[in-house]
């Protein structure tokens, strides 16, 4: 069977799709996975791709629609995005995907809002039983300021890939003027882990695993090893029971603070930068999403393997 992918902001996601042409022939599918970005020339993945195209930016009000007409023009069953900007125009588009007949990996507009948000994530995260760090929205600090323990970190309330991250020693050091909304977390010490987890379409949260960031770029595990711990576990179900609306793929950050214990402090809603260590230690979520959108029997497991290393690389593309 022919199953046509399209990833967006591929960026330099060639291990993405790599794990996504390895899923597809596991599965018994023929796959062709198209890529797509702002400047596909400039894309190592969109090299990669077995075709790419030119798309708005994220935050351009014609994103969704170019992307629409990429899925029309060429059949594509599956819309893979990889940054976090783009998962709520998708997320709000995604029933227009549906009935040209692609799923958009996207879970509802009520989940992106939460994930979105880090104020909101850990309020809902705690609700629900989650240990999170405190987090205080910085325009609500007011006089507790001296009353909190220092130093704590601050960072966009929705920001990613590490952007506008510091930590903040004194609250003399804060900006008296942020360009966006800020929030002050709690600044943990202890290692630090991604838990890649799947759920499938009926809610059912299928699969943890976890792997240890030995070593971070701009964001993005470079350095990583599997380790099974059944805490991990736990807060992944936890994680699902606070988004009962979540679906297919996500991860979270958490840090097994030292004096606290572990502290879950970010979701992502969608395929995570670590994603293909998760992939090679047997944890397959790519298959299995390529089976459910392909109407095949998806056999989602929890048994991958303990101690798998990644170390990453750079490699190139070259033009002339």
């Amino acid at each position: 069977m022919d199953l046509t992918v399209l990833i967006s902001s591929a960026g330099r996601r060639v291990g993405l799709i790599e794990c996504f042409r390895h899923a597809a022939r596991r599965a018994g599918l023929s796959p062709t996975v198209l890529a797509c970005d702002q400047n596909p020339a400039m894309s190592a993945a969109c090299w990669a791709a077995d075709q790419c195209f030119p798309v708005p930016a994220c935050t351009h009000p014609e994103f969704s629609d170019a992307m629409l007409e990429i899925v029309r023009a060429f059949g594509v069953r599956l819309v893979v995005p990889t940054i976090d900007p783009e998962l709520a125009p998708l997320a709000v588009a995604a029933e227009r995907f549906a009935q040209v007949g692609a799923r958009v990996h996207v879970s509802p507009p009520p989940v992106i809002e939460v994930v979105r948000d880090k104020l909101r994530t850990v309020e809902v995260l705690g609700a629900a039983g989650v240990p999170v760090p405190v987090t205080i929205a910085l325009d609500q600090l007011g006089p507790c300021r001296r009353s909190l323990t220092w130093p704590m970190f601050l960072k966009p309330a929705g920001g990613s890939a590490s952007r506008g991250i510091r930590i903040i020693h004194d609250p003399d050091e804060l900006p008296a003027n942020p360009e966006e909304p800020m929030v002050l977390q709690e600044l943990l010490r202890g290692p630090e882990y991604t838990v890649n987890m799947f759920i499938d379409q009926r809610g059912h949260m299928c699969s943890a695993i976890a792997h240890r960031r030995l070593q971070v770029r701009a964001g993005e595990v470079e350095k990583g090893r599997t380790e099974r711990n059944p805490l991990f576990y736990d807060l992944a179900t936890l994680v699902a029971r606070a988004l009962p609306e979540a679906r297919g793929v996500m991860c979270f950050q958490a840090i097994l603070d030292e004096r606290l214990g572990p502290r879950v402090f970010e979701v992502n809603a969608r395929f995570g930068g670590g994603y293909p260590l998760a992939h090679h230690a047997g944890a397959e979520y790519a298959r299995w999403l390529l089976e459910e959108v392909a109407g095949l029997p998806a056999r989602p497991h929890d048994d991958w393997r303990d101690g798998v290393l990644m170390l990453r690389y750079d490699a190139a593309f070259f033009e002339g």
